[in-house]
């Protein structure tokens, strides 16, 4: 394969890892994706791509632009989206410009197809079909058995051959991609300033289809997320370790650890819609990872506290949550919040200290919802509309009893429909600010999906679903096809809604599909997170078995409230307290967060410090790091770890070259800006 690629007879595409899920992964395993991705493309084959090319995975994260170009890429092509069952998409060679601003240039094959045979047809539907060809004359066919690996046949290749000069038919030449992307995006960039074409689609490219996916073989999104969260801490406690206790950093280990996360975020794996052998296998493969992640977090523990470096935590003061009965009214009260349960154990009203109501009057917070899940189509990928119509509300109660634990106080219930069983848990924990339910769901259905339902009292206008480095803001009515569209959307750990100033977050860790809209009474915003389905292809056992969640609602929130309560939420509970933080944001303006804090993947010992802009607005912040590295100088890199281009992206870090730590360093963040730092100990 190396020697036809010299050859130029066989061309690398891509650069990522696999062809990965577009909106599940955090934002880091999409950067590992690239950055391992790239590295196996120039450790073989001697390239350095500048596509990102992701022809079936199951909608894109509008972070993916940022990110293409952080890393060197320029361009992006894929072919899903004229699977919309909904609206056609208008484009088909255009800028997509990111939730940050950044355009990468884009290209959606007009044939419709990523596997196509080179027919007389397929030419003529490719001519017609061509969204931009007033002001675009190139346009890509990617033609083989594709799905099947086949490749070109020689019939193809003879086709073609005749195409390249035929008269009535779409003159046809055999061209490199590299070839393409520069031809066509040179016409784009030459379109006269004054132009009233304007082809630029504006944040996530969302597939109006396979939007069951988002919750079909719930164990896939629960090890995923469980592995990247253990990953984070890993990685920053062995930081750590190595830079402050001079212990050795477990490269190889996390590299073959990383390599099986992101093989398995492949598009028809994390999204739950492989053959039930591939779903055993990779049950087998979070239980493991998991495992080993806790092993290493206890070992990178264990090297800081011989160092004498992991901090006492100050004892909580937070007074215990107060338990009151009024007949079949249960309150629980912890001074910070008010919850009110009624007989059927779900909560009625959710109260902030000035006495504001979060749960929209008349509905019930935290009510299991069932529906008829019985797609027309693909049994694991898809969720029809029509299913969404017809709720089933959960109204069996089995059993109910106050619970403490220590100074925390809930409700406990015992609910059963079908064959199935559910054991929820809602928690006011002393001093917490949010309230928080932990479920065992014992799930036997076929064909049904549930959801679990959060009715807020708040008329918002749009719904903010957390992304990869910021939010995608979703419309909460359905004014156009469009609209109606999104009923079921993903998020990554929390969905956010505002009325005015005042909002409100649900939080959720493992969860990766929701809806939010509007209620009925149009006073009020209903969020519900999507927790199992019973699809029967192509796995008829799918999500059989006993699983495990937790939510929160977070009253009185901002983004920034939303974001950092995600953070603390999604923690590993082995995770021990009073590990030291290498690296910290100092705000000056705005609200930044450190996202990623690891080894550079060089093996210098350098420290990379990943940080973003979470909100969508101008942020500065003062870098400050663990006095162990005050000695260390700071330099902005690309998201492969090189100095930063002085002709890529806007940087972030106020002062070019190396920076003293000590004299702190200034990052100033446009919205929704990722930036990458290298701490780089005085040698």
């Amino acid at each position: 394969m190396a020697a036809y690629v010299a050859e130029g007879r066989f061309i690398p595409v891509g650069g990522m890892w696999v062809e990965v899920d577009g909106v599940i992964p955090t934002g880091e395993s999409f950067v590992r994706q690239i950055m391992l991705g790239k590295a196996y493309f120039a450790e073989r084959f001697g390239l350095d791509s500048r596509e990102v090319w992701l022809p079936d995975s199951f909608g894109y994260s509008g972070a993916l632009p940022q990110l293409a170009r952080r890393s060197g890429s320029d361009v992006f092509l894929t072919q899903k989206i004229s699977w919309n069952d909904t609206t056609v998409f208008p484009h088909h060679s255009f800028w997509w410009e990111g939730i940050d601003g950044t355009r990468v240039f884009t290209h959606f094959p007009p044939a419709d197809t990523y596997a196509a045979s080179v027919t007389g047809q397929e030419l003529a539907h490719t001519v017609s079909n061509f969204k931009d060809k007033a002001i675009a004359s190139h346009a890509l066919l990617a033609y083989g058995y594709g799905d099947g690996g086949g490749g070109p046949t020689r019939e193809m290749a003879s086709r073609l051959h005749r195409f390249n000069d035929l008269e009535g038919a779409p003159r046809v030449e055999s061209r490199s991609p590299q070839d393409f992307f520069h031809d066509a995006e040179r016409e784009l960039r030459e379109l006269p300033s004054t132009s009233a074409v304007s082809p630029v689609w504006h944040g996530e490219l969302y597939l109006e289809l396979h939007r069951g996916s988002l919750t079909s073989q719930q164990a896939m999104k629960r090890g995923n997320r469980r592995s990247e969260s253990l990953l984070r801490e890993v990685e920053h406690a062995w930081s750590a370790a190595s830079r402050l206790a001079g212990a050795a950093y477990p490269s190889e280990e996390l590299t073959e650890i990383w390599h099986g996360v992101l093989l398995h975020q492949f598009h028809d794996i994390l999204p739950g819609t492989s053959i039930a052998w591939v779903h055993r296998e990779a049950r087998d493969f979070y239980a493991d990872v998991e495992q080993r992640l806790e092993r290493l977090l206890a070992a990178a523990a264990a090297e800081l506290r011989n160092a004498g470096l992991i901090a006492t935590p100050d004892a909580s003061s937070a007074a215990a949550t107060a338990i009151a009965r009024d007949g079949d009214i249960i309150v629980l009260d912890n001074g910070t919040l008010r919850a009110e349960f009624d007989a059927t154990g779900h909560v009625t009203s959710l109260r902030a200290p000035d006495g504001t109501e979060y749960v929209t009057p008349r509905a019930s917070l935290g009510e299991f919802i069932l529906f008829r899940d019985e797609p027309v189509r693909w049994d694991a990928w898809d969720l029809d509309r029509h299913v969404l119509r017809h709720p089933r509300p959960v109204q069996d109660l089995t059993e109910l009893e106050v619970v403490t634990e220590g100074d925390d106080a809930g409700v406990r219930v015992v609910r059963t429909f079908g064959d199935s069983r559910i054991t929820a848990t809602t928690w006011l924990r002393a001093g917490a600010r949010q309230l928080e339910t932990d479920a065992e769901i014992d799930w036997r259905e076929r064909e049904q999906l549930l959801k679990v339902s959060m009715p807020l009292a708040l008329r918002a206008r749009i719904a903010s679903f957390e992304t990869q480095y910021g939010n995608t803001e979703r419309p909460l009515h359905a004014n156009t096809a469009a609209d109606e569209a999104m009923f079921e959307a993903a998020m990554q750990r929390y969905v956010h809604v505002a009325e005015a100033d005042r909002g409100a977050a649900v939080i959720a860790s493992t969860i990766a599909g929701a809806d939010a809209r509007i209620d009925e009474t149009g006073t009020g915003t209903s969020i519900r997170l999507s927790l199992l389905r019973g699809a029967r292809f192509p796995d008829p056992d799918a999500d059989l078995g006993v699983h495990r969640f937790s939510w929160a609602v977070l009253p009185q929130a901002s983004i920034p409230d939303a974001l950092e309560a995600a953070r603390a939420f999604a923690l590993p509970q082995s995770l021990e307290p009073g590990l030291p933080a290498l690296a910290d944001l100092v705000p000056l303006s705005g609200h930044a967060v450190i996202d990623w804090v690891k080894l550079a993947e060089d093996g210098s010992g350098d420290v990379i410090v990943r940080l973003y802009e979470t909100q969508g607005a101008r942020a500065t912040a003062r870098l400050t790091t663990h006095p162990g590295l005050h000695h260390d100088t700071v330099t902005e890199t690309d998201l492969l770890e090189r100095p930063a281009p002085e002709d890529g992206p806007r940087r972030a870090l106020r002062s070019a070259g190396d920076v003293p730590v000590a004299d702190g360093a200034m990052v100033d963040l446009a919205p929704y800006q990722i930036c990458t730092l290298r701490l780089t100990p005085a040698r």
